[in-house]
């Protein structure tokens, strides 16, 4: 404890600078992450919908709601069957 009492002054500054570079890096690995896992996806919003909401929208707007739930149900599909493999091989190695 007497080390750190006896540093000149200012050395606070550079934990500051150490802990905002970390910070920075942070932000940015998850943005990162966030741009690969369809986080930005702004058609996500139709995914509340289904068919019985019909009346509630215009059609352009029906239309693009199923068109976004096929691609999703799609997406959706592929990681299942990805996730299965991955399963599969796991299990014939052990």
């Amino acid at each position: 404890m007497n080390y750190i009492n006896n540093l000149p002054d200012g050395w606070t500054i550079y934990i500051w600078l150490i802990a905002g570079a970390m910070i920075v890096v942070a932000v940015i690995f998850a943005i990162r992450w966030a741009i690969h896992n369809d986080q930005f996806d702004e058609d996500i919003k139709y995914l509340v919908f289904d068919k019985d909401d019909k009346d509630k929208m215009t059609e352009a707007e029906f239309a693009k709601s199923q068109q976004v739930l096929k691609e999703q149900m799609e997406k959706r599909e592929h990681f299942l069957s990805m996730k299965a493999k991955e399963d599969k091989k796991a299990h014939d190695r052990s």
